[in-house]
Order: structure tokens, then C-alpha cells, then sequence
């Protein structure tokens, strides 16, 4: 080997040193994709005296990251899974085997076992006098490091993603904590007298479309209600909560059942531009009295024990809220309440609930417990207990929340 050639053999290999070390110090500094992907570019443009370059990587689909000392954008026009996935080692390609890559030199493949990261397509290489460019005599060198390169990019997107991820979790928890204060917890309900009132509650995910409450309006009136937003998740929880707030503002017990239909419907409305709606069932009962007003607004109907053990569904009302711009009637529905009579509440994710067989769980079920079992909490225990059973090897699909009520 001459002096000349040892000299220049020494030079390239400090350059290869020099830019891995330039590479991993930016990696250190933790510069952006867009810093890490400029010194990239800086290497191959300025330093190896490449024309043009092309570099795809893959973030749930393949997409071109750099694309400099390119003219026009015939490049768009090149797929990565039709046009360079056959390419396994690095290769010289030929405009006529391959014209979407006619006006580049070289494809460089970079994998990960079997797996590819990246592709790379180099042209208008700077040649030597001798006619070899020593960009083609080190395109091994090239290629890793287009890996390292891309493996930072990679870390760095999943590190962001894994901060994402985690602000989320703990969004969900606040909110499902803020949610959970929200319903009522099942100890809290009354339980005196003249009622006793038990509940269930078990949102699909960590926040949930469903609620049900029971509020003392006065000495001798109680009010009681459940409701489902339709939908699930974040965006039906923030739609329930402002409904919530509504419903215990304009809630009292002067108010007339058929004018607090009209409003909350406009206040649903309102609020989710007529892309959501809420069935809802309202209950007003007068202890003195021993009267139960209700509307039912498209819920599923609760089920009725009366003292004679005598079962009916409360069916009375309007169309759920947020169907339509206006409710064009309501009708009011009363019940005379005698002792021990029962009333259960509960929404879709239970009734509608499927087994193995694609067949509902229904009400059934739910009128058995009622009326044999003495004491409400028991009741509610054993209804899901029995749809547990039921559903089987299926997951629950919605919601579930219950309000059971026994009048004394």
C-alpha cells in the first residue's frame, strides 16, 4: 500500500469516526428529530458529497423523514412496500429494472433482524478522478450509521409516546376519581324510615356515561333519577357530568316535571350539538303522600314490585334527551306507593347484556330478586352476580349501574 493510499485510508477512517461521534453526541444532547435528522443530512450532503438523498422509516406506516437535494417530487410517486421492500442488501439499481428510482444511484436497506427500519436512496454521487467514489467503497458504513440515526428516532418517538401515555393514565384517573365523587357512594343514600335505597355502579372504562343520584328536595320529597349518555368513554363522562349539575340546579321540588324535561332536553341539545342524547328516567316521591311521580325519557323501563308482589314497568314520560330540538309531549306518570314495595332502576349494560349465545340477559332476572329477596343491597349483589355468570366468556359491553329503592 502506497504512502498516498495510507494517508487517505487514515483520513476516511477518522471521518467515520468523527461522524459517529458527532451522531452520538447529538443523541446525548437529546436534540430533536428534526437536529438529529440536519446533522444526518450535513454528513451526507456536505461531507460525503452525496447529491441527493431519500430516507423512509416506518411510524405506523412508512413515510419519507428527509428528502434533500431533490428537485421535484416525482419521489412521492415511489411506495416503499411495492417498490423497495425487495431490496435486502444494498444495491445499485438501473432506470430500466426500476424506473420510480431512475434518477438515484444506490438503495440502502437497513434492518433489524428480519424486521426493516428504513430505507435509504442515494444519487448524484461526487466521483473521484480515479472515477470510485469512496461513498461506494463504504456504504456499509453508510448504512450504520442510517441505523443509528433511526433507532434514535425510534426510542425518542416511544419515549414521547410513553409521556403521552402516562399524562393520559393520570388524566383518567383524576377524572375518574372527580367522577366518583360525582355519583353518589352507595353509603351515602338514604336509608331511614321511608326508604331504603341501594346502588351499583361500574363504569366500561375508567370514566364512564351513566348516573344515577337521589336527592332530598325537602322534609317530605325525594328525588331520584338515572341516566346514559349515549357512547362511552371520556366524551359521554364530560357530557354526564354537566348534566349532573344541571339536573341538581333545576331539580327541586316546585318544579314541574314536564317544564324540567323541556329545559334539560334544550340543555342537552346545547351541549352536544344533536350529536349525542340521554335516556333518563326522574322520580319524585312525597313521603306524606306515599306518591311516586315519574317520567321516564326513553330509559329502560324500571321495574315495579308492588305490596302484592305485583310487577309493572314504568314506562310514562317522553323521548330521551337530545333526540329532538323539542319534546312535542310529556306525560307525567304517578303510582300510589303502599309499604314494602320496590322499585329498581338500572341502565342497558345489564339488560341488553348477551351470553354465549347472542341472547340478552333481559329483566327476568331482575324482577326474581325483587321480589325474593327481603333486603335491597342482597337484591342488587345477586343480580350481578347472576350476569356475571350469564355472559360468560364475553366481556361487558357498556356501562352498569343500578338504583334500587324498597318504600317502608
Amino acid at each position: 500500500m502506497t504512502e498516498k493510499a495510507s494517508v487517505k485510508r487514515l483520513q476516511l477512517s477518522n471521518f467515520k469516526l468523527d461522524s459517529l461521534l458527532s451522531i452520538t453526541q447529538a443523541i446525548n444532547e437529546n436534540l430533536s428529530t428534526d437536529g438529529l435528522l440536519k446533522r444526518y443530512e450535513k454528513i451526507i450532503r456536505e461531507d460525503l458529497g452525496i447529491g441527493k438523498v431519500l430516507l423512509y422509516s416506518y411510524n405506523k406506516s412508512w413515510q419519507c423523514i428527509l428528502a434533500s437535494g431533490v428537485k421535484d417530487d416525482s419521489y412521492k410517486q415511489i411506495n416503499v412496500e411495492n417498490d423497495l421492500f425487495s431490496f435486502r442488501e444494498i444495491t445499485n439499481v438501473t432506470a430500466m429494472e426500476h424506473c420510480k428510482l431512475a434518477s438515484f444511484d444506490v438503495v440502502i436497506p437497513v434492518f433489524h433482524k428480519a424486521m426493516p427500519l428504513a430505507y435509504v436512496l442515494i444519487g448524484d454521487i461526487e466521483e473521484e478522478r480515479d472515477g470510485i467514489s469512496p461513498v461506494i467503497k463504504h456504504l456499509r458504513f453508510f448504512q450504520t450509521l442510517t441505523n443509528i440515526i433511526i433507532v434514535a428516532i425510534e426510542n425518542k418517538r416511544l419515549y414521547s409516546e410513553h409521556l403521552n401515555q402516562e399524562s393520559i393514565r393520570k388524566e383518567m384517573e383524576l377524572a375518574s376519581k372527580m367522577q366518583t365523587n360525582l355519583i353518589p357512594n352507595p353509603d351515602s343514600l338514604p336509608k331511614n324510615e321511608f326508604l331504603y335505597v341501594a346502588a351499583y355502579y361500574q363504569p366500561h372504562y375508567e370514566v364512564g356515561g351513566d348516573y344515577y343520584d337521589c336527592l332530598k328536595l325537602n322534609n317530605n320529597e325525594y328525588g331520584f333519577c338515572i341516566a346514559d349518555v349515549s357512547g362511552k368513554g371520556m366524551s359521554a363522562a364530560l357530557i354526564m357530568s354537566n348534566f349532573q349539575a344541571s339536573l341538581r340546579a333545576l331539580f327541586t321540588s316546585k318544579i314541574d316535571f314536564s317544564e324540567l324535561a323541556k329545559r334539560l332536553n334544550n340543555i342537552v341539545i346545547t351541549n352536544t350539538n344533536g350529536e349525542k342524547y340521554i335516556t333518563v328516567f326522574l322520580a319524585k316521591y312525597n313521603t306524606l303522600l306515599r306518591k311516586l311521580t315519574y317520567i321516564n325519557a326513553g330509559h329502560i323501563p324500571p321495574v315495579f314490585l308492588s305490596e302484592k308482589k305485583e310487577i309493572s314497568y314504568l314506562k310514562e314520560g317522553c323521548t330521551g334527551f337530545g333526540m329532538l330540538q323539542e319534546i312535542p309531549k310529556v306525560t307525567v306518570g304517578t303510582i300510589d306507593i303502599e309499604p314494602n314495595s320496590k322499585l329498581l332502576l338500572c341502565t342497558d349494560g345489564i339488560v341488553e347484556m348477551e351470553n354465549d349465545d347472542n341472547i340478552e340477559f333481559g329483566t327476568s332476572e331482575i324482577e326474581r330478586y325483587i321480589a325474593t329477596e327481603e333486603n335491597m343491597d342482597s337484591a342488587i349483589w345477586k343480580i350481578m352476580q347472576r350476569l356475571n355468570i350469564f355472559k360468560g366468556r364475553k366481556p361487558f359491553f357498556d356501562d352498569i349501574s343500578i338504583l334500587g329503592i324498597k318504600f317502608l
